[in-house]
């Protein structure tokens, strides 16, 4: 009969599988934070598909002018684009990561910010039923920037749509992205804080950026690059 030392020196010659790296990574935050910069480059270096968001809402200029019922049929019109365009990517099967621009949850966060009580219960059937059987990303990079910094880069790069939005609408967003990554806890998440480095304007933030994603991520962590004051 062998003895137990001979099956655990068995055991302790069995490589050790190294982590995977993830096959499903997003990239979120709120308006001009920089996600599509992120992911257009981390979709180039790693050879990733990527996933858009939807920049064509007909809906969205009546939003910003505050028309009645614009927040509803905007925010549908997002719900159903954004879960078509999940579907259609990750329903294929292909070599390689899939990077998207947003988080589908996201959604939600919008949802209850401008929709009314009424609205917002209709809206909630209607993401269950679309949203339920689709799965969670293996990782979500979250850029966070403080207001007045999202106000300032708004202001430099706003469409005529996005010139209509209230400092105090971009203090509501920041403030909602911040308490539902607090307690996200769906798949591991990477903060990136925004508010001192500029990864879109400055090759050397950018870097250290890159430079971070190349280990792997567990849990809740947090990004802060070397020279920033915060």
């Amino acid at each position: 009969m062998p003895s137990d030392d001979s099956s655990a020196a068995k055991r302790a010659r069995v490589p050790q599988r190294s982590p995977q790296p993830p096959r499903f990574i997003v990239i979120e935050g709120p308006l001009r934070v920089g996600k599509s910069t992120l992911a257009r480059i981390l979709a180039e270096r790693l050879h990733a598909r990527r996933i858009y968001d939807c920049e064509d809402n007909p809906f969205l200029a009546d939003f910003y002018q505050a028309k009645p019922g614009a927040a509803f049929r905007a925010q549908m019109y997002f719900l159903l684009e954004r879960q078509k365009r999940l579907r259609e990517a990750l329903g294929v099967e292909a070599p390689g990561p899939v990077l998207s621009d947003f988080l589908l949850e996201k959604d939600r966060i919008f949802a209850n910010l401008n929709l009314n009580d009424r609205e917002l219960k209709l809206y909630e059937r209607y993401y269950e039923a679309f949203t339920a059987d689709l799965p969670a990303p293996d990782l979500v990079i979250y850029l966070q920037a403080k207001p007045e910094v999202l106000g300032e880069r708004i202001a430099k790069k706003a469409s005529r749509d996005e010139s209509q939005i209230s400092p105090e609408y971009i203090e509501e967003v920041a403030r909602a992205y911040e308490h539902f990554f607090f307690r996200y806890a769906a798949c591991d998440l990477l903060v990136v804080n925004t508010s001192e480095i500029d990864f879109v304007e400055r090759s050397d933030d950018l870097q250290q950026l890159l430079r971070r994603l190349q280990d792997p991520v567990k849990g809740t962590q947090y990004f802060l690059p070397l020279g920033s004051s915060e």
